[in-house]
């Protein structure tokens, strides 16, 4: 038999539409290939704010003054605070700042604008959640420049000489749960989360797909096996793989990064757990909705990149635009990272946690519920 040495252009050209049909019937191949590129530009170009604005703020104002109204009105017009909630006392306010509802409470004290009209120089309080550093600085450096302008506002006429050259008042600010702004206490717990998320779903995103593969789907449909079986038959070893996951991150986390660790093992653990349900779920799911292991690696991939840019872990989830933040409320790793930066750096207890709680496990259950409606329409 001859052997074909010479290249054919009509046996490259057949080979190039086979690549072409091939694509075309591989519809999540060709969902990435659209999909990627316009996620990225709208999560880069638009969803991602190093520097974040219109922060959620509490006031809690002892004194109803001109002063005092006019220095929030101030903070509102600076664009980076955002003036949500006005809440009774201190106890309420750090209830708020742990929950994670605010980012800053600013406190009004009772005698304030009595001290100012006396020329004592009174201070304002601003309480942070500096958890995330890159979340606050920039708006508590914009603070020093609000309050000669309210100075100037207020203080004129006979109270004019009120207004010297010292500040007439101050602005103190106790940055809360982090004090010395180290990004580490920041980064560090929530790479459990990314990389939970990451190994997660991507084992578990083959596991059904590996099945059909090797051909053995036919043997495991044979039996009288349920689908609810089979689905959390197959999640339970990776619970395991995931809390060991977890414990050599913490023990990292405590003895390498020295972070925190106020709150509770229990809770961290427990939190944990809820959070690697929630992934294995998904992992399932992907890996009923695939026809092969490449489209179960590429939905998954698809579905890593929104989870690590809009959680907050990378970038602060109060800076993002309202449909980013959308977006973001909707994936289990939002909800992980304020769990375990609440448990770690403010000591939240159940209260504060449950929250977040709560909307993981309805995805855990939503998701669940998906895995198994199409567990017989993908196996067929």
């Amino acid at each position: 038999m001859k052997q074909r040495t010479a290249f054919s252009v009509t046996r490259w050209w057949a080979i190039v539409l086979k690549e072409f049909l091939q694509l075309r019937r591989d519809r999540v191949t060709f969902g990435m290939i659209i999909g990627l590129p316009i996620i990225q530009l709208a999560l880069f170009g638009f969803a991602i704010n190093t520097d974040p604005k219109h922060l959620p703020t509490a006031v809690i104002i002892h004194d109803q003054s001109e002063f005092s109204r006019s220095f929030v009105a101030a903070m509102t017009n600076s664009a980076y605070f955002d003036i949500v909630e006005t809440l009774p006392d201190e106890e309420a306010g750090r209830r708020a700042l742990a929950q994670g509802r605010v980012q800053f409470v600013l406190n009004v004290p009772v005698d304030f604008s009595r001290k100012l009209l006396r020329g004592e120089h009174p201070s304002l309080l601003l309480e942070a959640d500096a958890t995330d550093p890159t979340a606050t600085n920039t708006a508590v450096g914009a603070l020093a420049g609000l309050v000669q302008p309210v100075a100037n506002k207020d203080l004129k006429g006979p109270l004019a000489h009120l207004n010297g050259t010292q500040n007439a008042f101050g602005v103190q600010v106790h940055n809360l749960y982090n004090p010395e702004g180290i990004t580490q206490y920041n980064v560090v717990p929530g790479l459990m989360g990314v990389i939970l998320t990451m190994t997660l779903v991507m084992m578990t995103g083959l596991a059904v797909t590996r099945e059909r593969e090797r051909g053995t789907m036919e043997n495991l449909l044979a039996t009288p096996v349920l689908p609810v079986e089979v689905m959390t038959g197959k999640i339970v070893p990776y619970v395991f793989i995931g809390l060991v996951q977890a414990s050599i991150i913490l023990v990292a986390t405590r003895f390498v990064f020295h972070v925190p660790f106020v709150g509770s093992a229990v809770a961290i653990y427990l939190s944990a757990l809820l959070f690697i349900a929630a992934n294995l779920t998904v992992g399932i799911t992907l890996s009923s909705l695939a026809q092969n292991q490449l489209q179960a690696m590429q939905l998954a991939v698809f579905y890593f990149l929104p989870n690590i840019l809009l959680s907050g872990f990378m970038f602060p989830f109060a800076g993002m635009p309202r449909w980013a933040q959308f977006i973001g409320n909707l994936l289990p790793l939002t909800y992980f990272n304020r769990l375990i930066r609440g448990i770690l750096l403010k000591g939240n207890g159940w209260a504060d946690l449950w929250p977040s709680v709560w909307p993981m496990a309805l995805f855990t259950a939503i998701v669940m519920a998906i895995a198994l409606r199409f567990y017989r329409r993908t196996l067929d």
